[in-house]
């Protein structure tokens, strides 16, 4: 069987990183059309890496939680494919294997100049000043607003073979990603882990879990070592 599992701000949020949309489209302050768009970067790229430097910070100081653990567990049970917006490595350091990153990864710079020169970092600081090999100044390795998805054609095919797809800490408004859920095969059965209910939760394909990530994510757990 292959799980398939959709994760948002919500899972990470439990470990005490903080999601923007829960503050009106201010994250800790900042107006995020002013630090995660190319238009940003271009204006004032300091207070980008500032911004980006605070929240690698916060990653490395995070832990992940209950809900992490559950879906590296799940591994027991099944194939489990972890598609997550996330840019946190919260996922990888509760010890799931395959997790493929939507909106990029913190804890890797990539150059100005060309998206796949990627660069793992040591420690939370970027500067101003440490340039790629061709010269370009670094950047976070995030995709920000009004960039393209470079691995949403792999996330289709992912889904498109799900046997079981898990949505959890997601309120599916951010697309493209959110059109992931639609790419299941008809009748896939679908577990949506949300303290509020949506339109998709109430489709008939869809057992919705209202609750947060970690009481849910057990939930979840518990019914499919019924059903495997």
């Amino acid at each position: 069987m292959k799980i398939v599992v959709l994760s948002g701000a919500g899972i990470s949020a439990e470990s005490g990183l903080k999601t923007f949309r829960d503050h009106d489209g201010l994250w800790e302050g900042y107006n995020v059309y002013e630090v995660a768009t190319p238009e940003a970067w271009q204006a004032n790229p300091e207070k980008v890496q500032e911004f980006y430097n605070m929240r690698r910070k916060a990653v490395l100081e995070a832990e992940p939680n209950r809900a992490h653990y559950l879906l590296k567990d799940m591994e027991q049970l099944a194939d489990v494919h972890i598609i997550t917006q996330n840019i946190d490595n919260l996922h990888e350091r509760a010890g799931s294997r395959k997790v493929l990153h939507l909106h990029g990864e913190i804890t890797k710079a990539r150059s100005s100049a060309r998206h796949d020169l990627l660069y793992a970092m040591d420690g939370w600081e970027l500067k101003m000043g440490q340039l790629c090999e061709l010269g370009s100044q670094l950047r976070p390795h995030v995709v920000w607003f009004g960039e393209a998805v470079p691995a949403m054609d792999e996330a289709e095919e992912i889904t498109a073979e799900a046997d079981v797809l898990v949505v959890v800490g997601t309120s599916l408004q951010v697309y493209p990603a959110a059109g992931l859920v639609h790419c299941v095969r008809p009748g896939t059965q679908v577990y949506c882990v949300d303290p509020a209910a949506s339109e998709y939760s109430k489709q008939s394909n869809v057992i919705h879990i209202p609750e947060k990530a970690g009481t849910g994510l057990q939930k979840v757990y518990d019914a499919l070592r019924t059903l495997i």
